[in-house]
């Protein structure tokens, strides 16, 4: 390891809270050579961001490094000054920051933003910085860049933004990159694009990157090696093929088995890691994971492990580990669901047809200067069904008006036009005209619970309140604290949580709470947008059990949102895809996800990372950005993206839908036989391979 580029030995880091310091940063040793992307996973709170930017020497006011090493390049980085490190940060060691808006000024264009970088650190004139910008948003593949150069933050989409933030990192060739979850927000169509990039890029700079995530799909197909750290310590480290074909501690196997996968047989629970990860004030004396690990034993709870070097060449802090290279962890029973399917399987619980929602309308300076008006059409013309205990996910990328559709259906947003039954008898599109039983019957998950908890109220008195204004009969006190303790053990949290503030719980335990206040009234109908997308892959895997064992429990179905493909086809049996406030594709999970016919459909599965670096699979990679919903494109939607367009038809004609069989249904102009042979000709299997 003599060519590192970062060299990390026996790092220990502390916070002060109060008058204490707490260790979270606990003997982390680490090599980054060049040429090569470094992934660093675990959960949150394992202190992955710190590690990163104390690669940087970029530490907290509260922080401190009390011993250990961090070598860049040969010098070290702790011996130096903060003026002395203001000329390596930007220059020789740069941030892509997982929030691109936020890292961005939104009083300057994004050109300007760039070209300070340049003259700051290479000392170059204006005019030559401008157009090193330019040049800079070219090679990150940003159609017209000197149009976008003259763009502000706000004017661009998330993709183009987190481009913008990878050009301008690397507009003075750093040596050394950290890479702070910087595709979590986006769709798998846009982040499979900038996957490539940070690999293209780096390896042209002949650079070395840190790539912070808790993907466990984007580590396997991006990265070379791979450490993964659990509360402040290192468990792992190994080539990334390595740590994925034979991983060998405990919370490693544990992290890979939490994932989602799609299987015909998913009529099972996922399974999850017990237990919680250990606070800043509350590590354990032994190995910081044996409260949590299935064969701890008394050295484990006592005695801290070493960092141990394997016979492959990796690292690993387990005092067992040689029993689990040979052995394994041995399978876990896999506890099936209960099948309570009722007679009413295929009876429609909810149909919502010919919904339209657009936003926006003409000003009086439009009227008074005649100018055309074009509302955002956020849905247009969406139809959807949900049969009885059934969960149907809706899919598609950002700005496809997923989440208009689902707020249309509970009535957030009241449609322009369209019809939504339940049970069969009509409901209004308009909140204030719908009766309390349905309000009871349709209940709502928000993709951020923190929004949606009041911090001032305990978790008893926010589902109390829910209960005592849906339910049909006056509840006695009494009546409601046994309700909450019920609801409560009903998302597998215990009484005493009823005491609890929101900020006295973590991101999986308001989740939980957020799902117990939307089941207080029995809903018929629980829409979840993105319920897991912000969760790690333990508590996302403990969630998704949840959300299976109620839909069985209380017989209620779902609607699904979600940009995660692989949460969608293990939770729904039926997906429907979307594109630009229209349904594309629909069908059964396996009709869709397995045979995917619309190219749009095709293109978003593709994009899928598969958290096994052996699997190479082919990527169908779409042109350009999704139209602005204000300038929907004429003919199919689709055509400006479109891999398979045929001609001038699909620019020109709306496509119809076909009837792929068994109710999967897509809305193309080629025909579903053309698709099927084009899709199995062997140029279609070399297609942009990773």
């Amino acid at each position: 390891m003599e060519d590192a580029i970062i060299r990390v030995e026996n790092l220990f880091i502390d916070y002060r809270l109060g008058k204490t310091w707490h260790n979270v940063i606990h003997d982390v040793t680490l090599n980054i050579r060049p040429d090569t992307i470094h992934g660093l996973v675990g959960e949150s709170g394992s202190g992955k961001s710190t590690l990163a930017l104390a690669l940087m020497r970029y530490l907290a006011p509260n922080a401190r490094i009390p011993s250990g090493n961090i070598t860049f390049d040969g010098q070290d980085l702790l011996s130096k000054s903060t003026r002395e490190m203001r000329d390596i940060w930007g220059q020789l060691i740069s941030l892509v920051p997982q929030d691109s808006l936020a890292a961005l000024n939104p009083s300057y264009t994004v050109g300007d933003q760039i070209a300070e970088i340049t003259r700051r650190h290479m000392g170059i004139a204006r005019r030559e910085s401008a157009e090193r910008a330019v040049e800079m948003l070219h090679r990150v593949k940003i159609s017209d860049p000197a149009d976008v150069a003259k763009r502000y933050p706000h004017q661009l989409s998330g993709g183009m933004l987190q481009r913008v933030a990878i050009a301008m990192a690397l507009s003075t060739s750093p040596k050394f990159l950290i890479l702070d979850e910087p595709t979590t927000a986006l769709d798998v169509t846009t982040q499979v694009v900038i996957l490539d990039l940070f690999r293209a890029l780096i390896h042209d700079n002949h650079a070395a990157a840190l790539y912070v995530s808790h993907d466990l799909g984007t580590i396997a197909q991006l990265c070379d090696d791979v450490t993964v750290l659990y509360g402040g310590e290192i468990m792992e480290s190994a080539p990334v093929k390595t740590l994925f074909a034979a991983p060998t501690h405990p919370y490693t196997i544990g992290l890979l088995r939490s994932l989602p996968r799609y299987s015909e047989e998913s009529e099972s629970r996922l399974e999850t890691i017990a237990g919680i990860a250990p606070s800043l004030a509350n590590r354990p004396t032994g190995c910081v994971f044996a409260p949590r690990c299935p064969i701890a034993n008394s050295q484990c709870h006592a005695e801290k492990p070493p960092l141990t070097a394997t016979d492959d060449g990796g690292l690993v802090r387990c005092w067992r580990w040689r029993d689990v290279a040979t052995e394994g962890l041995g399978e876990q029973p896999k506890v099936p669901l209960s099948q309570a399917v009722s007679a009413e399987t295929d009876k429609p619980l909810l149909a919502a047809r010919n919904i339209v929602k657009h936003f926006g309308s003409r000003s009086v300076f439009d009227k008074l200067t005649g100018q055309l008006f074009s509302p955002v059409r956020a849905v247009d013309d969406a139809s959807i069904t949900i049969r009885h205990h059934s969960t149907l996910g809706l899919v598609g990328e950002s700005g496809s008006g997923k989440t208009t559709l689902a707020r249309c259906i509970v009535a957030l947003n009241s449609a322009d036009s369209g019809e939504i039954e339940l049970d069969e008898l009509p409901i209004s599109n308009r909140l204030n005209e719908r009766p309390k039983t349905m309000l009871r019957d349709m209940q709502m998950v928000f993709q951020n619970p923190a929004d949606t908890l009041n911090p001032y109220h305990t978790v008893g008195q926010a589902l109390g309140r829910t209960l005592k204004r849906l339910s049909l009969d006056a509840l006695s006190p009494a009546e409601i604290e046994s309700r909450v303790v019920d609801l409560l053990q009903s998302v597998r949290l215990t009484a005493d949580y009823a005491q609890r503030y929101p900020a006295e719980l973590s991101g999986g335990e308001k989740q939980r709470v957020a799902i117990a206040r939307a089941f207080a009234a029995d809903p018929a109908l629980v829409v979840a947008d993105e319920p897991t997308s912000s969760l790690d892959a333990s508590v996302q895997a403990v969630i998704m059990n949840l959300l299976k064992d109620l839909r069985i429990e209380k017989g209620a179905s779902y609607l699904l949102i979600s940009h995660d493909l692989d949460v969608i086809a293990y939770l729904a049996d039926w997906i429907a895809v979307m594109y630009l406030g229209q349904i594309v594709e629909e069908g059964s999970t396996h009709a869709v996800y397995a045979s995917p016919y619309h190219p749009y459909t095709e293109a978003l599965i593709s994009a899928i990372p598969t958290p096994d670096p052996a699997i190479d699979n082919p990527i169908i990679y779409l042109e350009g950005e999704v139209p602005s919903a204000k300038n929907i494109p004429s003919g199919c939607r689709f055509h400006t993206r479109c891999p398979r367009k045929i001609g001038a038809i699909c620019e020109t004609e709306e496509p119809p839908w076909q009837d792929a069989g068994e109710g999967h249904c897509i809305r193309c102009h080629i025909d579903v036989a053309e698709l099927i042979r084009q899709q199995n000709s062997p140029q279609e299997q070399r297609r942009g391979t990773r």
